[in-house]
């Protein structure tokens, strides 16, 4: 998907969330539903569109209940919107709202609608418990019987392992891996050691934490549940301390993740104000930069061919293809950090003539990219990762860095996903 060539230019306005939160602390008893509502009103409140129908609301969560089969449409007739707005929902995993963003930029581009929303939430603090298919059938049949005696009869061979609840799981279904083993095995591939990892994470930290003091932060997050901040920042995080972690995905000696340099478990929303450069002059909005390209890609991680977060070296490498833009030519890079280790395991691909000839297509190596411009305000590590919120949190951050730095020309986000799926997209200032 190429952007300002025989299409309209994508404009990005904004972005507004609310506070991450780690797991089971602050939005401990709030919903999907409830958690996106308040991010759209906040955008909303923001860029003053009380009442206004919008071309279209585009958003997701990765974990979410059978009740929230609508999630989107629901937390647009929750809000302010002209209740003729629609919604939709998307799931691409963690690059779910970034996917939602370049989706509403094709309606825009294209000419389809005029501005619309992108965004994401997850909680994990409200995951849908199930249980097992043979309690599930008791139920159907006692439910379809006619007469107490009939109802009754199904319960009679009810067992205690039927009551065993099932918790949502991160396992990959085709490996049987969870992620965090799986990045274990890239990070053992590309020879990524502890303290590089530990490194990535304290620096994620000290971004945050510099960034929250410094106001950066202030219109692009509304407090919420009491929170005005997001709780996992660790303003005194050291080396020292990131050290003493035990690994917890391989625990041998050789295991190399911990806590300390992986993404908590996190709940949270984002959202992201994209229109056509016609809308924002005549409701008198600044465009903060546009969206000039995006791009998907998967890899086949199921056999063993390549890594299951290896994918955005690919998207990566196919969008520089489509806009003859190299990796050297970004001011900000957000690259979603789901452990610390994805980064520098792209880093190393990009950085080899062989991977990239033989894996991404390319003639020569990509290169390397200057770090002291990766994850500028922090990173996922940091602030967290609320699956499907990760994309337009990162957007909203790198519009307003190309916005507020004149030198700045254009910024590379990419996240990586479950199912072995990478999402990138280009922004160029305004």
């Amino acid at each position: 998907m190429l952007i300002g060539t025989t299409t309209r230019r994508v404009a990005i306005l904004g972005g507004v969330r609310i506070p991450f939160a780690r797991g089971y602390t602050a939005y401990i008893d709030a919903d999907n539903q409830e958690l996106l509502t308040a991010a759209i009103a906040a955008l909303i409140e923001r860029f003053k569109l009380r009442g206004e129908r919008l071309g279209d609301v585009i958003a997701g969560a990765v974990t979410k209940h059978p009740k929230e089969f609508n999630l989107t449409r629901e937390s647009v007739l929750s809000s302010s919107l002209d209740p003729q707005t629609p919604g939709l929902d998307v799931q691409r995993a963690c690059g779910t709202s970034l996917e939602a963003a370049i989706l509403i930029g094709n309606k825009i581009a294209l000419g389809q609608i005029e501005v619309g929303i992108a965004g994401g939430v997850d909680t994990v603090s409200d995951p849908p418990i199930t249980y097992p298919r043979s309690f599930q059938r008791i139920l159907l049949r006692s439910g379809r019987a006619k007469g107490l005696t009939q109802r009754l009869g199904p319960w009679i061979g009810l067992r205690p392992h039927d009551l065993k609840p099932q918790l949502p799981s991160v396992v990959e279904p085709q490996t049987g891996l969870s992620m965090g083993e799986s990045c274990e095995l890239m990070a053992k591939e590309w020879h990524i050691s502890r303290e590089e990892q530990d490194r990535i994470a304290l620096e994620s930290h000290q971004h945050a934490a510099a960034a929250w003091r410094e106001g950066f932060y202030s219109d692009l997050v509304v407090p919420h549940r009491g929170l005005s901040t997001d709780n996992n920042v660790r303003s005194d995080a050291s080396l020292e301390a990131l050290a003493k972690l035990k690994p917890v995905f391989d625990r041998s000696s050789r295991g190399t993740l911990t806590a300390g340099n992986s993404t908590p478990l996190t709940d949270g929303a984002a959202t992201l104000l994209l229109a056509s450069e016609q809308w924002a002059q005549a409701h008198k909005l600044p465009v903060l930069a546009y969206l000039r390209a995006g791009k998907s890609w998967a890899v086949d991680f199921a056999k063993g061919h390549e890594g299951l977060l290896m994918a955005p070296a690919y998207a990566v490498a196919a969008v520089l293809r489509d806009t003859a833009l190299t990796l050297q030519d970004f001011d900000y890079y957000e690259i979603h950090e789901a452990f610390a280790a994805v980064p520098l395991c792209l880093f190393k691909a990009w950085e080899s003539p062989e991977y990239c000839r033989e894996r991404l297509g390319w003639q020569r190596a990509l290169g390397s990219i200057d770090r002291a411009r990766l994850n500028v305000k922090g990173g996922s590590v940091a602030i967290g990762h609320p699956f499907a919120a990760t994309g337009a949190r990162i957007l909203g951050v790198l519009a307003k860095l190309l916005s507020n730095d004149p030198q700045a020309k254009r910024g590379l986000a990419s996240a990586c996903t479950a199912g072995g799926m990478g999402v990138t997209a280009i922004l160029e200032r305004a």
